[in-house]
């Protein structure tokens, strides 16, 4: 009779299978530990988007029919490696500047890697002691750098999609509820009207959070925008109750900062919510060199930030930050019988999901190591090289479209085809990776500085191919 596999070795060789099963984990979990430093260390010398040829192998080698039995776990972590690996975008890097990716520090990969060996699922404190309570002193930190209410309720979620969608879930409870209706238990049929006040440069992940919460994307009030962006607030409508605004604070073009004192004045004249979209742009508040162009914030009542981009932890991490704690209970509570609660902060009542991993782990890893003179250090390093791009490509005879205010620089290479093929063509180069948008009307090419591994090396390295690509495409 065939020898049977531990099910924590399956796939591992009959004649190994015997030995305790911590060996053979220990030597998995080592092998892929090391591809994975391998992989970051060689992360300088190879190219920023991956070669054609190895994304198409990825499906090639590592798909076809579903395996019918099992396969060696030694094996799977070498194949995933081989082809895997050389298809990814070298996001970690230094030199990539598309879509405000930050890349994760080495003390909070690190950091995963021992919170996903723990595998806590980080909604209840008895089943997650650790990480329920790490989560909490995280979000504590959080407040205090970003210089927020500190008695404010947060919670960890994905990404300030999710952050935005349960920071408006919480204003849509708590002015409901001041109307004498309970969204929660009534549903949106026959509840009072509600607007919503956003300015006309949005980010798109608001508009998602209002349809998933039933207040519809085409319901809102826009209200006119300067030519940075910037919601005008002198042009904000006379509404006579409750409404939620909505204002960004980093334009994900622009980076430019609506202003939040004249919008929370507006608001507390008529009873409203002030929700801030503050993806990346809030933690310009954890400088002294940029607090300035987030003052004001302080009075909104809710706030959703990533730790992704500027903190530089491993995706995926959003926060969500609600003044009123309640609120945000309120609106994504939950409960069961068998759900034992304690006294203490339960993170699922705070948060759409109830299972879910413990991104507060690696969050509390980036805080504890950088403190708050690394974290501030790292926001103004990078508003530092979004400089020097700026006014070198000036420099160089092409127009940069944006105040460059933090760390994004909006580029036009000439008329829209131009820039485009500029794109298009330094994408496919490898050396540098910027994406490609519309601002106001024309094509641009945005650089977004969000990664703690960027020297001033690879901006004069990704300014030079920047030269290069341009004068290959005119030539051309």
């Amino acid at each position: 009779m065939a020898a049977q596999l531990h099910p924590l070795t399956a796939g591992i060789s009959p004649e190994t299978a015997g030995a305790a099963p911590g060996d053979e984990l220990a030597g998995l979990w080592r092998q892929a530990a090391e591809r994975a430093i391998a992989y970051r260390n060689g992360i300088l010398d190879r190219r920023v988007s991956p070669d054609p040829r190895a994304v198409a192998q990825v499906v090639e080698r590592l798909g076809g029919a579903l395996p019918e039995g099992p396969t060696d776990p030694a094996r799977m972590i070498e194949d995933l490696d081989r082809y895997g690996s050389p298809a990814t975008m070298a996001s970690t890097g230094g030199r990539f500047f598309g879509f405000v990716i930050g890349s994760s520090l080495p003390a909070t990969v690190a950091a995963g890697w021992l919170a996903t060996a723990w595998d806590q699922n980080t909604g209840l404190l008895v089943a997650a002691p650790a990480t329920t309570l790490l989560e909490q002193v995280a979000l504590g930190w959080i407040l205090e750098i970003l210089d927020l209410p500190r008695a404010s309720g947060g919670a960890f979620v994905t990404g300030c999609q999710a952050a935005n969608f349960t920071g408006l879930a919480a204003a849509r409870h708590a002015l409901l509820k001041r109307m004498g209706w309970d969204v929660e238990s009534q549903g949106l049929f026959g509840a009072p009207e509600l607007p919503v006040v956003v300015g006309g440069d949005a980010h798109s992940t608001i508009f998602k959070a209002l349809a998933m919460l039933g207040l519809g994307r085409d319901r809102v009030i826009r209200v006119p925008i300067d030519s940075q962006g910037r919601l005008r607030a002198e042009a904000l409508p006379d509404l006579p109750g409750p409404a939620i605004v909505c204002i960004q604070q980093g334009n994900v073009n622009s980076g430019a900062f609506d202003p939040a004192g004249p919008v929370v004045e507006w608001a507390r004249a008529r009873n409203a919510w002030v929700h801030v979209d503050g993806a990346f742009g809030l933690w310009a508040r954890a400088t002294r060199s940029r607090a300035h162009l987030a003052q004001g914030v302080e009075g909104a009542d809710s706030w959703a930030t990533d730790a992704h981009k500027w903190l530089n932890v491993p995706y995926d991490c959003g926060i969500v930050l609600v003044r009123d704690k309640s609120a945000l209970r309120g609106a994504m509570g939950t409960g069961a019988a068998y759900l034992q609660e304690s006294p203490v902060r339960e993170p699922m009542h705070y948060t759409p999901e109830l299972s879910r991993r413990a991104r507060g782990v690696e969050v509390w890893a980036a805080l504890k190591t950088l403190g708050r003179a690394g974290v501030a250090d790292l926001v103004e390093r990078s508003c530092r090289h979004a400089a020097r791009f700026a006014k070198a490509l000036r420099e160089s005879g092409f127009e940069v479209m944006n105040d460059v205010v933090i760390n994004q620089v909006l580029v036009s290479f000439g008329n829209d085809a131009v820039t485009r093929s500029v794109i298009e063509r330094l994408q496919a180069e490898g050396t540098c990776f910027c994406s490609g948008t519309e601002w106001q009307g024309r094509a641009a090419m945005r650089i977004s500085v969000s990664s703690w591994a960027t020297t001033a090396e690879d901006v004069e390295r990704s300014l030079e191919a920047m030269r290069r690509v341009h004068r290959e495409v005119t030539a051309a």
